[in-house]
């Protein structure tokens, strides 16, 4: 509804303008005030109401426990507090120093999904150790998080938000507020998941392993327990692999109805990985039944370090067809 103002009042001393902070009186022409609700008085287009957003966000130092991705927390944000989901995500690792633009979220450049906001508090003691070791343990400069709201919200951009636990115990001697951030991009469309998650390229980071079964030939091994029997082993042809003893192999497809599957070495086989191979296959088949003899104890001492096989892989979050990638 758009009406003319008629005059305004600050104070009953008639003023011509009104800015943020003030407290005025308006008289508007021709309107019923009973239609007026409490809400938001703004320039147009400077507020607007979403279902989504992202934020930059630094956990508050006296909050207890870690911040898990998927928890639900309280959600400060314009003039509402409304229930919401939280995925944490930093940069990918290479760019932990990178400096960070302040304010601005750019959507070209790839993050990796965090199962929890990363603090020095949240690595694990094993961590701890080894980077104690090695120096201080690496944080990312800036983190974000994706907020899904259970019910939309009006807000400003770039507006304050504020994580809390408040069913925590109020007389627990313990602090609420679990994080602060500014909201970088809101998302107004109810269809977000589909309209606009898919240009947010978190990536989550795969590691499978498996192990070499036996050689084929001199450009070629059978390998076992990467994947599950079920598996459809044909999304995965055309993936590189390592083995352990350093060879770079490429998924050339299934072998066989119980998971097993080829591995072409485009530069062929080291002779030692080879002599190593083929002498334990030709143990495991002397091996098979009677007593444990010496030959049985050095086939299993042999095999307790099998040739192993190393699938890396990223794989984006938001992609609806769920691609493996590899650098």
């Amino acid at each position: 509804v758009t009406k003319k103002v008629k005059s305004m009042q600050m104070f009953h001393t008639p003023v011509t303008y009104a800015m943020q902070g003030d407290r005025v009186g308006v008289c508007v022409t021709q309107f019923d005030p009973k239609l007026l609700e409490r809400g938001l008085i703004c320039t147009p287009d400077s507020l607007h109401t979403i279902h989504a957003a992202i934020i930059s966000l630094k956990k508050i130092q006296y909050f207890r426990g870690a911040l898990q991705t998927k928890a639900k927390f309280h959600i400060t944000v314009g003039h509402e507090t409304v229930m919401g989901r939280v995925m944490f995500f930093s940069p990918a690792p290479a760019n932990f120093n990178e400096e960070i633009q302040e304010n601005v979220f750019d959507f070209e450049k790839d993050y990796l999904y965090q199962e929890q906001y990363l603090s020095k508090d949240s690595v694990s003691s094993e961590e701890n150790k080894e980077n104690d070791q090695a120096g201080e343990v690496q944080l990312p400069k800036q983190q974000w998080a994706l907020l899904e709201f259970e019910k939309p919200v009006t807000c400003p951009k770039l507006c304050l938000v504020i994580g809390s636990k408040l069913d925590t115990d109020i007389h627990a001697n313990t602090c609420r507020l679990a994080f602060h951030g500014v909201l970088l991009q809101g998302m107004e469309d109810k269809n977000y998941t589909e309209t606009f998650l898919p240009k947010l390229k978190v990536y989550k980071q795969k590691h499978k392993e498996g192990q070499v079964e036996r050689v084929m030939d001199d450009y070629s091994v059978i390998g076992r327990s990467l994947f599950k029997k079920e598996t459809n082993i044909q999304i995965f042809v055309g993936l590189k692999v390592k083995l352990s003893t350093g060879e770079d192999g490429i998924i050339d497809g299934g072998f066989g109805q119980s998971g097993k599957f080829k591995i072409r070495i485009p530069d062929g086989l080291k002779p030692d990985t080879k002599m190593m191979l083929t002498a334990a296959s030709k143990k495991k088949s002397k091996g098979g039944k009677g007593d444990m003899t010496k030959d049985d104890e050095s086939s299993k001492n042999d095999s307790a370090q099998p040739v192993t096989i190393s699938l890396i892989f990223k794989r984006y979050v938001f992609d609806t067809q769920k691609k493996m990638i590899q650098s």
